[in-house]
C-alpha cells in the first residue's frame, strides 16, 4: 500500500476505509472484508457510534498471529462534547478501549465547534428554545493543548484536526507546541478547496479527503452526481477504468489522502485499484476545471450551525 509521511514522521496509507454510517448489522463483515482485500487504514470516530462494533473485530484480529496492531492505521476523533480540556484524555481513552487497541495512530478534533456536554453524553444536545444544537464557548487552543498531552503520554502517535478552515488552523498554529499533522475535510472535484489545500501544504499539514466521491448515502435529490459528470465519465471510458477510480486517483495525485466508504468487497477492491494507473496532467487539469464549490455536508443543514463561510451552491 502506498503511504505518505506525515510531519510527525509516521507513514499513513493513502487510501483508508471511511466508517461513518456503515450498516450496523453488517459492520463485522465489512471490516473483515476490507482487511481481506487489503485495507489497513481505518477512519473512525466516537460520534459515529460504531467504534465498539469495529473494535470487536480488531480485538479478534490482533489476538491472532496473522495480523499485528502496528500493521494497521487507526484514526479516531474527539467529539464536540469533549472539547473541555479535562474531558479530552477520557474521550481518547474511550475510543482506544472501544476500538480494541493500545493506542491510536491519529486523533483528530472532529469539528471546530464545542457542544454542551450533558450527563447522558448526548452527541447532539438540542437547545429546546432554538431547536438547534446547544453550543459552548471553549477556545480551540485550549482543546489543542490537551490533545498535545495525549502524544506526550503515548496514547496517540499523531494529532490533527477535521473540518478546520484556514482561520481555524491559524488559531492553532499560533500557539501549538505540536503542529496538526492532518486536516480532514470534505474534498472532491466539486469542492476542491484549493486555497485550503495550499495553506495546509505550506504548513506541512496533510489533507485527508472525506466524501471524496461526494456523499452518496446522504445525497439529496437536487445534489449533483460527481460520478456522472461528463468529464469524469469521458476520462474513465478512455482509460478503461471506473469513474470512482478516476476521482480517487485525481485526489491522490494532487497529494491528498482519501477515505471512501464502501460496504461492498468488490467496490473496496476497485477503490484500491485506483493506485494502479496514472492520470495525465491534461486529465488532472480537466478535473480541476469542474470545481463548483459545492458542499454536500453542511452543518447548517443538520445542526443549524454556521461552520463554513461559503454557501452551498450549484
Amino acid at each position: 500500500m502506498q503511504t505518505v509521511k506525515l510531519s510527525s514522521g509516521k507513514n499513513i496509507p493513502v487510501i483508508g476505509l471511511g466508517t461513518w454510517k456503515l450498516p450496523t448489522e453488517k459492520i463485522d463483515q465489512i471490516i473483515r472484508d476490507s482487511i481481506e482485500v487489503g485495507f489497513r487504514h481505518f477512519d473512525c470516530a466516537w460520534g459515529y457510534e460504531n467504534e465498539e462494533q469495529i473494535g470487536n473485530v480488531f480485538k479478534e484480529i490482533f489476538s491472532t498471529d496473522k495480523s499485528k496492531r502496528e500493521d494497521f492505521w487507526i484514526t479516531s476523533k474527539l467529539h464536540n462534547i469533549f472539547h473541555d480540556p479535562k474531558d479530552v484524555q477520557w474521550a481518547c481513552e474511550q475510543s482506544i478501549q472501544n476500538l480494541g487497541c493500545d493506542y491510536l495512530d491519529l486523533f483528530l478534533i472532529h469539528w471546530p465547534i464545542s457542544f454542551e456536554k450533558r450527563d447522558d453524553l448526548d452527541p447532539e444536545p438540542l437547545d429546546f428554545n432554538t431547536f438547534t444544537i446547544s453550543t459552548v464557548d471553549i477556545p480551540l487552543i485550549q482543546t489543542w493543548k490537551a490533545m498535545e498531552k495525549l502524544v506526550e503520554k503515548g496514547l496517540v502517535k499523531s494529532i490533527g484536526v477535521s473540518n478546520f478552515s484556514i482561520d481555524h488552523l491559524k488559531e492553532i498554529l499560533k500557539e501549538a507546541q505540536i503542529k496538526p499533522v492532518v486536516n480532514q475535510v470534505e474534498n472532491h472535484p466539486y469542492l476542491q478547496q484549493e486555497d485550503l489545500v495550499q495553506f495546509c501544504k505550506e504548513n506541512q499539514i496533510q489533507v485527508i479527503a472525506y466524501s471524496p466521491l461526494g456523499s452518496l448515502d446522504s445525497k439529496q435529490k437536487d445534489d449533483p452526481s460527481i460520478l456522472d459528470d461528463p468529464i469524469i465519465k469521458e476520462i474513465s471510458q478512455r482509460l478503461n477504468c471506473l469513474p470512482a477510480q478516476v476521482v480517487l486517483k485525481w485526489q491522490i495525485q494532487r497529494g491528498l489522502i482519501v477515505i471512501p466508504k464502501s460496504s461492498n468487497p468488490l467496490h473496496m477492491k476497485e477503490n484500491l485499484q485506483a493506485l494502479e494507473f496514472t492520470l495525465s496532467q491534461e486529465d488532472m487539469d480537466k478535473i480541476k476545471s469542474i470545481n463548483r464549490n459545492y458542499r454536500f455536508l453542511n452543518p447548517m443543514n443538520f445542526w443549524g450551525i454556521t461552520v463554513f463561510e461559503e454557501i452551498k451552491k450549484d
